[in-house]
């Protein structure tokens, strides 16, 4: 699956044919100008507190990242940035995108307190999004929905690590929250060689098809997770594999709303991934949330969720459980390989309502 979607992806890329102007972004009132160009060069600036920096891209053209943008702090929906287009090459440079976070924490996230922009970063392109750092993201960083063919994301950072710390707002508590750092609910999707410091999800994957999440870095989160899934979505043809995660809450996870129905989460396939310091579970596969093992909902089916080519190895800490799985009744379905996923430390977790996983044992 891998491989024929970057052939999807090259054929896309090449089969456009580029031309136009270049236009050099230096403020806002450069972008409406920059839409008919095939290349795009942003400069250093400060987006107005309260503005949105939205992109709308000519197909096939080139974005080149060329200084650090900053976003001015003002409660307010946001997005802070938006980029839509078709086949379109974005080089970030390893430049930077700066979202103004210790503004906006509170320890609340989307929970309360101050309105924070969220998502940061929507991206609605095609073609590959490369080379970019995202810093102190109020809320939510990059939300996926709607691109319009194959995309590769890759090179990125989300350093949000200023919200591990309590600060004057937070009462105490890690000053950031809810930073997810991938918000994915799309198709033909990969992420790869990234890294996410932050204070939630590294990835969340609400509903979609052929998505491939490798080569990442999660560092102090809440894992990679699948959902939480909510009523009337697929998600289907996953792979995570190679993916570092350190100190999350869990290293994987699937978790279904209890009151969902009508949703499917099938063919997902874990290889490769390591994980270290756990801190409640290595592998969580729950279908009570917002409830963590509680009264599972059965309107979600599970299926073909397998740990194979490679091994993945997961240590936790003491106290975590290794794995925990909490299906409702008759929901979790078929047979199950994890012959390759070991897991250390801690101790056993619960397994409800399935008898379905093969080739392991705590």
């Amino acid at each position: 699956m891998f491989r024929l979607f970057i052939a999807l992806l090259a054929l896309a890329l090449a089969s456009t044919v580029k031309g136009g102007c270049t236009a050099e972004i230096s403020s806002l009132d450069d972008v409406s100008a920059a839409a008919s160009c095939s290349t795009v060069n942003i400069n250093s600036f400060t987006v107005p507190a309260g503005m949105g920096f939205n992109l709308q891209l000519a197909t096939g053209a080139t974005v080149n990242l060329n200084g650090n943008v900053q976003f001015g702090n003002k409660s307010w929906s946001g997005p802070l940035f938006t980029v839509s287009g078709e086949s379109i090459t974005f080089n970030g440079n390893g430049n930077t995108f700066d979202g103004g976070g210790p503004f906006y924490w509170d320890g609340l996230g989307g929970n309360g307190g101050i309105e924070k922009p969220a998502p940061m970063m929507k991206i609605e392109i095609s073609g590959t999004f490369s080379d970019v750092v995202v810093v102190n993201s109020p809320e939510r960083c990059y939300s996926v929905g709607s691109n319009p063919g194959p995309l590769v994301m890759s090179n990125l950072v989300v350093d949000d690590s200023q919200g591990d710390v309590p600060n004057a707002q937070s009462n105490g508590l890690p000053a950031g929250h809810n930073t997810d750092g991938f918000d994915v609910s799309t198709t033909n999707l990969i992420i790869k060689d990234s890294m996410v410091h932050n204070q939630d999800d590294c990835l969340a994957i609400n509903k979609g098809s052929n998505i491939v999440f490798t080569g990442n870095t999660c560092i102090n989160g809440h894992g990679i997770s699948i959902g939480s899934i909510t009523s009337n979505v697929t998600v289907s043809g996953v792979v995570i594999s190679d993916n570092t995660i350190t100190s999350n809450v869990q290293a994987l996870r699937i978790k279904t709303d209890a009151t969902a129905t009508g949703s499917l989460v099938t063919n997902v396939t874990y290889s490769g991934n390591t994980g270290t310091g756990m801190l409640q579970f290595g592998v969580l596969i729950d279908q009570s949330f917002p409830d963590t093992l509680g009264t599972p909902g059965n309107g979600v089916i599970i299926s073909d969720i397998n740990f194979s080519s490679s091994e993945s190895k997961i240590a936790v800490n003491s106290g975590a459980d290794q794995v925990a799985v909490n299906c409702g009744s008759g929901s979790c379905q078929g047979k199950w390989n994890w012959a390759d996923l070991t897991v250390t430390g801690g101790e056993d977790g619960p397994i409800t309502n399935f008898t379905g996983i093969e080739n392991f044992s705590q």
